[in-house]
């Protein structure tokens, strides 16, 4: 069985900024990567560089940053005023809200998205809702460890249903 559109496939890998080798993150046997290929959930580049491949194959390839999480965009970066962070007393968390702090937040349409803390002045907090791996050439290299036909409930909603997928 090979790697196609609407099969479930489940890998190993360590991805690391292909620029510096810092390995950026890595999954585990006890916790592999699995998804729904074909359905457009992961980075297409990725989807195209493991098409075909069977069980116990190797893979090892790069994805540029444009290919990837982008490049990063003026635009998505803010100025938000503290006292939106204040919490019910008026007072500002400086333990929780520091540089380099992934925040979850909403904009004014109820869309969720995260935030990467900048700069904290004053009066404001300068918000980077950039992908925190946008501008970053990435490099995969892992191994696919199990291929199988998804269910048709599984392609009717997207995504893998089960162990190591989504439970409803």
């Amino acid at each position: 069985m090979t790697i196609a559109e609407n099969m479930v496939v489940t890998l190993q890998y360590t991805l690391s900024d292909l620029k510096t080798g810092e390995k950026i993150e890595a999954t585990t046997p006890e916790n592999p990567m699995v998804f729904l290929f074909g359905v457009g959930g992961i980075i297409p580049k990725f989807e195209a560089s493991i098409e075909g491949l069977k069980v116990g194959d190797p893979f090892d390839f790069s994805i540029e940053a444009h290919e990837a999480y982008g490049l990063s965009d003026e635009n998505r970066i803010a100025m938000i005023p503290l006292d939106v962070f204040h919490d019910e007393n008026g007072k500002f968390d400086h333990e929780y809200f520091q540089v380099g702090a992934i925040i979850p937040m909403s904009d004014n349409e109820g869309n969720r998205l995260q935030g990467t803390i900048r700069e904290i002045s004053e009066e404001n907090l300068k918000m980077d809702f950039n992908h925190p791996l946008a501008d970053t050439d990435l490099h995969f290299k892992g191994e696919i460890t199990e291929i199988r036909t998804a269910t048709p409930d599984e392609i009717a909603h997207g995504h893998v249903h089960g162990p190591g997928g989504h439970h409803h």
